[in-house]
């Protein structure tokens, strides 16, 4: 009995001191700063639903911009028919707002729209139309680090392709080429909800509405990039952002999750969590609108591209609705 007590202080001595020389290091800071990164937030959503998600090593997950809140040819073959949205554990959320929706139960809701009726009713714009990629070789001016006016390499390029493949779908779809934050970026989201209200009041028959943004976190000379595979091609990610500020963000939530489980049928890891923020981006002007990250500044353009291309698909298997 002695003996085993003895070994018993022993041991709580060895562990007492270990733990004193551990606390006089930096693996405890080291180990709360894994906790906070996209690693760990990748490590979590993996052991809670099974999916895997990607994010580049040591970089944030989430970018700066989404402090500013607002004052939002040959057709292609048709997708399967939309499955019924009962597994809402396959939504993966990261939520920085206070906010707790029945995701289940919003995947639940019919969606009550047909994207082929008369008029146009799918809307392209770009709070942020200068964001560009890394280059991979394009020679290009750019107004500033990963920021460009030339249309064939920021946003607007890949809201266009993306409005080309819905118009090749008989999906009457509108883009918006306002060039909301240059010269100056400060405004911007003022400068897009007066060019929503706009088309809102002009084209009563707009059921959806697309921020295309691409996402940013790093440094001055290292950027996130996000990684997906389209088939055997190197895809961007796409993250659907979803403000919270607003009494009615629930309707676009409830289509937002709908087109991340489609997204994530047709190219796993297609997608990163779907982002609830306390903002508006202009999302209160009407139901049907969602702010789509499409990629990050470390994404090459091409890869931005594909993803645009995927976006595009699974919008097309939304467009007649599920009610």
């Amino acid at each position: 009995m002695v003996q085993t007590r003895t070994v018993r202080v022993g041991l709580t001595a060895i562990l007492l001191a270990l733990c004193l020389r551990i606390a006089g290091t930096d693996l405890p800071a080291r180990f709360f700063a894994w906790l906070r990164s996209p690693q760990a937030a990748a490590v979590m959503i993996s052991l809670e639903t099974g999916r895997e998600v990607r994010f580049s090593p040591s970089l944030p997950a989430i970018a700066p911009d989404f402090a500013e809140s607002s004052p939002i040819s040959e057709t292609l073959p048709r997708e399967p028919p939309l499955p019924v949205f009962s597994d809402g554990d396959r939504v993966a959320l990261f939520r920085a707002s206070g906010v707790t929706p029945d995701v289940a139960a919003l995947l639940k809701t019919p969606l009550s729209w047909d994207l082929r009726g008369e008029g146009p009713t799918v809307l392209i714009l770009h709070t942020h139309a200068t964001e560009s990629y890394t280059k991979q070789g394009e020679d290009y001016r750019e107004t500033a680090a990963w920021r460009t006016d030339d249309e064939n390499y920021n946003m607007l390029s890949i809201g266009a392709l993306v409005a080309q493949r819905l118009e090749e779908a008989g999906i009457s779809t509108m883009q918006d080429r306002t060039l909301h934050d240059y010269p100056s970026y400060n405004g911007s989201y003022v400068s897009s909800r007066k060019s929503l209200r706009a088309y809102l009041e002009q084209y009563p028959t707009i059921r959806l509405v697309l921020d295309l943004h691409r996402d940013a976190g790093g440094t001055d000379t290292s950027q996130m990039r996000t990684e997906a595979k389209a088939g055997d091609r190197d895809s961007a990610q796409l993250m659907v952002v979803l403000g919270t500020n607003h009494e009615n963000y629930e309707e676009n939530l409830s289509l937002g999750a709908k087109l991340h489980v489609v997204l994530e049928r047709q190219c796993p890891g297609i997608t990163r969590p779907l982002q609830l923020r306390e903002a508006r981006y202009n999302q209160d002007l009407c139901p049907g609108a969602l702010l789509i990250e499409v990629g990050a500044a470390g994404n090459s353009h091409e890869e931005a591209a594909v993803a645009a291309e995927e976006l595009a698909k699974a919008i097309i298997t939304l467009a007649e609705g599920s009610g």
